[in-house]
């Protein structure tokens, strides 16, 4: 028996709780994880925004993939399916905070960082990621205590107001879901400018040395090109003078100030915006100009950026004005992965026999995570 995460938004959790809790879904990107599981298998839930863990469900077969609606009447995204039990599920003021001192000094993941670090978020980064047998034991021995002598965590008046979720209707009568986010105050960098800038181009760097490693070309922006194989020496002729693309003026010249694309034969596989700067916005505002462009484009977008700035990239994705696209909301097409899941991939020994699709295990989509 193994123990797993499975990740609800607030409104997830919601929508969950009102059914009889018996089909977990995921999505379809996610095969390759979900094969790792067995009967008996054990996903411990954990909510985004409120970083608490609400749940135990008990994988009860293998997984299968319908497009059946389980959740609404309307298309439900999560069509690889597990037949799961109920082993213990709370209301979200009986639920654990990740920053409970008893928890936080309790699971290997968080009890050797300060309080105020978030590398521990590196383990609720995706669905499927699989737990410590230890850490497992703790959280479901600790959720089944809650059932008996419950311990209450009351929601803050901040917590209250990540439950809010707000839907805009398009012009077509279908309603989506957007982030408004609250007034805040200025971000604050305690790097220097250059060392934002040099962070950046060697996370440029490794970007392109992983796709090299994977047998794909490489396109950097002219700006960059001589900063960034300042670090990465190519191996091979992977890195293109000019891109193979039949695309207008104006889609081309989006295309080419795009940070790092992965690219194979006449498509582009990835595309990346390496985020670095106090403000966030222009690689976003970047993607969704593609998308904007080209709303037939199949392509998989990323920003990429710190950890720290994971909820604000989050946030802005999901944003109204960029839920309205013809193409869909950008946030189901951008996703956000962190400086420290690309040196993770980086160190990865066999990149050299992958695919771009292990992407799918690094990524964040606001729509699952929007912590």
């Amino acid at each position: 028996m193994a123990y797993y995460i499975t990740i609800f938004s607030p409104d997830t959790y919601n929508t969950f709780t009102k059914t009889e809790r018996s089909i977990s879904g995921f999505r379809e990107s996610q095969k390759t994880q979900a094969n790792a599981l067995k009967k008996g298998d054990k996903l411990i839930a954990y909510v985004t925004k409120l970083s608490r863990w609400v749940g135990i469900l008990e994988v009860t077969g293998e997984y299968f993939i319908s497009k059946t609606p389980v959740y609404s009447s309307e298309d439900d995204i999560y069509t690889l399916r597990f037949p799961v039990k109920e082993i213990v599920w709370l209301p979200l003021d009986l639920a654990l905070p990740v920053d409970d001192e008893e928890c936080w000094a309790s699971l290997s993941f968080t009890k050797n960082l300060p309080k105020k670090s978030i590398a521990w978020t590196n383990m609720v980064r995706g669905n499927l990621r699989r737990f410590e047998e230890e850490d497992g034991n703790w959280i479901e021995s600790y959720l089944k205590r809650q059932l008996s002598t419950p311990k209450s965590f009351p929601l803050s008046e901040s917590d209250s107001r990540k439950l809010v979720t707000l839907t805009v209707k398009t012009q077509e009568s279908k309603e989506v879901e957007v982030s408004v986010p609250t007034k805040e105050e200025q971000e604050f960098s305690p790097k220097s400018e250059k060392e934002d800038v040099r962070e950046s181009i060697r996370v440029q760097a490794m970007l392109s040395r992983i796709g090299e490693r994977m047998k794909l070309k490489i396109w950097l922006p002219k700006s960059d090109r001589q900063r960034v194989l300042a670090v990465w020496k190519p191996e091979t002729d992977s890195l293109l003078t000019t891109l193979p693309l039949n695309y207008d003026t104006i889609t081309l010249r989006t295309i080419e100030n795009i940070d790092v694309l992965w690219i194979k034969g006449r498509s582009i596989v990835r595309a990346f915006e390496v985020e670095h700067t106090t403000s966030i916005y222009s690689g976003i505002l970047r993607m969704a100009d593609l998308m904007a462009l080209q709303p037939n484009l199949d392509i998989s977008a990323h920003i990429v950026a710190p950890a720290e700035r994971r909820e604000k990239v989050l946030q802005e994705i999901s944003r109204p004005v960029f839920a309205l696209l013809e193409k869909g909301p950008l946030k189901e097409s951008c996703t956000f992965i962190s400086y420290e899941a690309v040196t993770e991939l980086s160190l990865e020994k066999r990149l050299e026999y992958m695919n771009d699709k292990v992407l799918d295990e690094y990524q964040e989509r606001a729509g699952d995570l929007d912590d």
